[in-house]
């Protein structure tokens, strides 16, 4: 098979069985920060399938957060610098949401402009527009999900990006709950007067209601949800909150900590649990997090990388579950890895149609078997 046929075995999977309905396969999407490309990852064996997509393609510059939309399409942050002076004219100006179809074809910019500069996470909200957080300007942007089209500042620092206690400061992922809140990782961080990044304020989760979400209230004080949590074991110099992904339950969400460690926390913003994440011995930094879909939809995936070589790695917690001070879960070290950062599961709904893969059927349905037979093996 090329390239092209295994991507759609691999993350467009559908398996035919006795007239039955489709069964989906298990498949992850990897954004490698330093290779610019994004890795197709079979989660069942542990194999990196191939480039998603032409690393690069379309302006794909350190890709971070990915999400597949409404229709079905992916939409990856890229491009910005996360350092130096945003007021420096040699500053990148390639910072976007690009959108790709299920299958890797690139399909244009679905954000860019408007003062974006180093978007981190992206998120669609429950009233369709794409919700992109704009890290250097400590801003979130709305853009129509259809068209691209601008359409406002949704909430920032409302301090030119200089920062403000307990708010939008180095905003980070986004998730939106299932009340359409929208809860929002910071880094803490602020622009200084000459354009360069400080560290200056906590670095916490914010909340902003589904009134702030809908616009009838103001989006100048969202809520604290989390403050800056504590310092863990395996990273006693900072913290970093990164990611955010609900759990299949939709009654907690997790969230990674850039300097290591995954928290839990319930709805109202309680620390249920801690995952360790150090696998080096204090030597690697982690990314986002994922759910799996499919026949690993309760297991907890998160990337990770050795902080010297930026040698890549893939963590799995079987049912979300580890241990809180040692790492305890599935871990997968990969050559093609290279600094990722961003992850997703492939979801049923971006699955092509059966008759637009009709040709491959008899494949899919082979390596479906011997995916099975090979994770039967592994167990």
């Amino acid at each position: 098979m090329n390239i092209r046929t295994k991507i759609v075995v691999a993350v467009g999977a559908i398996a035919i069985v006795g007239g039955g309905a489709p069964q989906g396969e298990a498949a992850l999407l990897i954004g490698n920060s330093k290779s610019d490309n994004i890795l197709v990852f079979d989660e069942l064996t542990g194999t990196v399938i191939g480039d998603f997509t032409t690393p690069g393609i379309g302006g794909l510059r350190a890709p971070d957060a990915m999400t597949f939309g409404p229709d079905g399409n992916l939409y990856v942050s890229v491009g910005g610098d996360s350092g130096g002076s945003v007021l420096d004219p040699l500053y990148p100006q390639d910072s976007a949401v690009l959108r790709f179809s299920p299958t890797g074809e690139f399909l244009g910019v679905a954000a860019a402009g408007n003062g974006l500069a180093r978007p981190y996470g992206n998120a669609f909200g429950p009233d369709g527009k794409l919700y992109v957080s704009s890290f250097r300007t400590n801003q979130i942007l709305r853009f129509d999900g259809a068209t691209g089209a601008f359409i406002d500042v949704f909430a920032s620092d409302n301090n030119q990006g200089f920062g403000t206690l307990d708010g939008l400061n180095g905003p980070n992922g986004l998730l939106f709950g299932p009340d359409g809140s929208l809860y929002v990782t910071t880094e803490g961080t602020v622009n200084n007067p000459d354009g360069t990044l400080a560290f200056k304020y906590a670095s916490q989760i914010l909340r902003y209601s589904p009134e702030q979400v809908a616009g009838l209230a103001p989006t100048t004080t969202p809520t604290v949800f989390v403050d800056q949590p504590a310092l863990l074991p395996e990273n006693p110099e900072f913290v970093s909150l990164l990611g955010l992904v609900l759990a299949p339950d939709a009654h907690s969400l997790y969230v990674s900590d850039f300097a290591g460690g995954i928290r839990r926390y319930d709805l109202a913003g309680q620390l249920l649990e801690v995952l360790s994440t150090d696998y080096t011995g204090g030597n690697n930094y982690i990314g986002s997090l994922a759910f799996g879909a499919g026949p690993t939809r309760d297991n907890l995936y998160v990337t990770g990388f050795d902080r010297t070589t930026n040698l890549g790695s893939v963590l799995v917690f079987p049912k979300a579950q580890g241990n809180p001070t040692t790492f305890s879960g599935t871990l997968f070290t990969r050559d093609a890895f290279v600094r990722p950062i961003g992850i997703t599961a492939v979801p049923a709904a971006a699955v092509p149609e059966p008759t637009t893969i009709a040709g491959v059927g008899l494949a899919i349905a082979a390596v479906g078997a011997k995916r099975r037979f090979q994770a039967r093996r592994k167990g």
